[in-house]
């Protein structure tokens, strides 16, 4: 983010507080209830959405060195990630490519060579076959190149991994983040680890779990037991960079600004900036540390989430910085479990026939701008 945007979004803030009135869109918006119940929409979102745009599966700080690999399930995929001994980093379908098990059993390590629990073929962590048990006599004229691990296109850029799954050839990141790119060298994610991470999985609509996070409108009635005394009821803003869009809550404290030289602002002490890339990752940057959202649809009314914690590499040192991070994750985690039993609550009401739709009203814009991008995908 560059700083006069920067100083630009404060301003912003700071003057719809003075003025008393919420960031307002044009209108009164509304989605159909059938696009968070639809089993063929959902397949639609994953191979247009969740496949065809880059995404931030893994950290890089999650391979930390050469022959670490990691393996996880996203957009229906089960993936392996390794770093070889020239630190390059490989994304791969977790397939044995003869008799298609599953090669990879543990989640993560540091090994060079996988080996299928079946027949023992084996490959290096650059995907190639290496090994097979009788393989002159019983395949004599295999094409080993051929036969190398399904590979998916990843790049490593602003401290992620991210993956392009319909294709081998490596995501353009920066072009896919439509703009965003400054922002991720502003909060400088590549300088963090991942400290904490939870998993969970939850009964409703990925899109809902997204909704959830990006109106500061709910915030005084559904976190009035943890962060609403902290926050301005109802005064957010937002921005949309392509499918992206970039969301800005207040806290109380961005009132002190008005007395501060601009020269001394700092948005993320008076704010928390989310970051919500289509379609699976929200970052919420945070004053002195980042959490990371990640939502990968199960079925149209399921979804799996991480949540993970990253924090500055040099602030993890003792126990007291641990106890501290542990503190964070902690609150992150009860914060967000008040949206997502909302969310829940959503997705069993749906099919009630109470409603044919959701409303949005003009200060939950960013709401129908994610629809909107949603819909243009598909």
């Amino acid at each position: 983010m560059k700083r006069a945007t920067e100083i630009e979004l404060a301003e912003e803030i700071l003057d719809l507080q003075e003025r008393k009135v919420p960031f307002l869109d044009d209108a009164v918006t509304s989605s159909p209830v059938e696009h968070y119940c639809d089993p063929h929409r959902l397949e639609l979102e994953r191979e247009k959405l969740f496949r065809s745009i880059p995404q931030p599966v893994v950290h890089s700080s999650e391979l930390p060195t050469p022959g670490s690999f990691l393996r996880r399930d996203f957009a229906g995929l089960p993936l392996l990630f390794t770093r070889d001994e020239d630190g390059q980093v490989h994304t791969f379908i977790n397939v044995c490519r003869h008799r298609g098990s599953r090669l990879v059993q543990d989640h993560e390590g540091c090994k060079q060579r996988f080996t299928c629990p079946y027949h023992a073929w084996t490959w290096n962590n650059r995907g190639e076959l290496t090994g097979m048990p009788h393989g002159e006599l019983g395949f004599p004229e295999l094409d080993r190149a051929a036969l190398g691990l399904k590979r998916l296109g990843c790049s490593e850029r602003h401290g992620f991994i991210w993956v392009l799954a319909n294709t081998d050839q490596a995501p353009d990141v920066d072009t896919a983040l439509a703009g965003l790119a400054e922002d991720f060298e502003w909060f400088d994610a590549a300088s963090h680890v991942v400290q904490h991470s939870d998993v969970e999985v939850r009964s409703v609509n990925w899109k809902i779990l997204v909704e959830g996070g990006i109106e500061a409108y709910h915030f005084r009635v559904t976190h009035r037991k943890t962060i609403a005394p902290y926050f301005n009821d109802n005064l957010s803003t937002y921005r949309q960079f392509g499918p992206h869009l970039r969301s800005v809550l207040s806290k109380r404290s961005i009132a002190e600004l008005r007395d501060q030289p601009t020269d001394q602002w700092r948005l993320r002490d008076h704010s928390q900036v989310l970051y919500t890339l289509m379609a699976s990752s929200q970052f919420l940057v945070q004053s002195d540390h980042i959490a990371w959202i990640t939502v990968d649809p199960l079925t149209p009314s399921s979804s799996r989430i991480r949540i993970s914690t990253l924090v500055p590499a040099d602030l993890v040192a003792t126990e007291e910085d641990r106890a501290h991070w542990a503190k964070n994750h902690a609150i992150t985690v009860r914060t967000l479990a008040e949206d997502f039993d909302i969310g829940e609550g959503i997705q069993a009401g749906l099919t009630t026939g109470a409603n044919d739709t959701l409303t949005f009203g003009r200060f939950e814009g960013a709401l129908n701008a994610f629809n909107t991008s949603v819909r243009e995908r598909l």
